[in-house]
C-alpha cells in the first residue's frame, strides 16, 4: 500500500510540475488562432472596421502575385474587391516567440470574380502577429502558390509546350 501511495504521489507531482506548464502555452496559441479566425471573418464579410483592428499600422501584406501592400492599401483592396466565398485553413502551426507569433499553413482562397466562376488559389501562407495593447495584430503576411495550384500547373504546362519538353511533375508531398 505504501508503494502505491508513493507512486501516486510521484505521478501527481509529474502532472502538476511537468505536464501542466506544457498546457499553459496552449491558451497563447488559441488566442493567435482566434485572431486568425477574426481576420478570416473580416475578409469574408469585407469588414473595414474589423480589418482596421486586426491589421497592425506597420503591416506588410504580401500576395502570391508578388504585390506587397501597406495597411492603407490592403484594406481598400480587400473591401472593394468581389470578395471570397470561403477561406479554408489546413496544417496550421503557431510558434510563439514572446509577443510575436509565426503562423504557417495551407490556405485555400475561394475568390469571387465579377465575370467568371469562383477561382481557388491554393496557397502556403506565413503570417506574423504581434501582441500589443490592442491584442494580436497581423504585422506581416506572405503567400506563395502551392504546386497543386491551377496557375502553377498551367504555367508548367505552358513552359513545357513552349520548349517541346514534357512538363515537369509537381514535387512530391513531404512525408508527414
Amino acid at each position: 500500500m505504501r508503494k502505491l501511495v508513493l507512486m501516486l504521489s510521484a505521478f501527481a507531482f509529474v502532472v502538476v510540475v511537468v505536464v501542466q506548464p506544457a498546457f499553459a502555452a496552449m491558451p497563447g496559441d488559441k488566442a493567435v488562432l482566434v485572431a486568425l479566425d477574426t481576420w478570416k471573418e473580416a475578409m469574408l464579410k469585407k469588414d473595414r472596421a474589423a480589418l482596421e483592428k486586426i491589421f497592425h499600422p506597420d503591416l506588410s501584406y504580401g500576395h502570391s502575385s508578388a504585390m506587397v501592400e501597406t495597411k492603407e492599401q490592403a484594406i481598400p483592396h480587400i473591401v472593394d474587391s468581389a470578395g471570397w466565398e470561403a477561406i479554408d485553413f489546413a496544417d496550421t502551426t503557431v510558434r510563439l516567440q514572446g509577443n510575436v507569433a509565426l503562423v504557417n499553413g495551407k490556405t485555400d482562397m475561394h475568390q469571387r470574380n465579377k465575370d467568371k466562376a469562383t477561382t481557388i488559389s491554393k496557397l502556403i501562407v506565413l503570417t506574423v502577429w504581434v501582441k500589443g495593447p490592442k491584442g494580436w495584430q497581423m504585422i506581416a503576411r506572405q503567400a506563395v502558390r502551392r504546386p497543386d495550384d491551377a496557375q502553377v500547373i498551367a504555367a508548367r504546362a505552358a513552359l513545357a509546350a513552349g520548349s517541346g519538353a514534357k512538363a515537369p511533375a509537381a514535387p512530391a508531398a513531404p512525408a508527414k
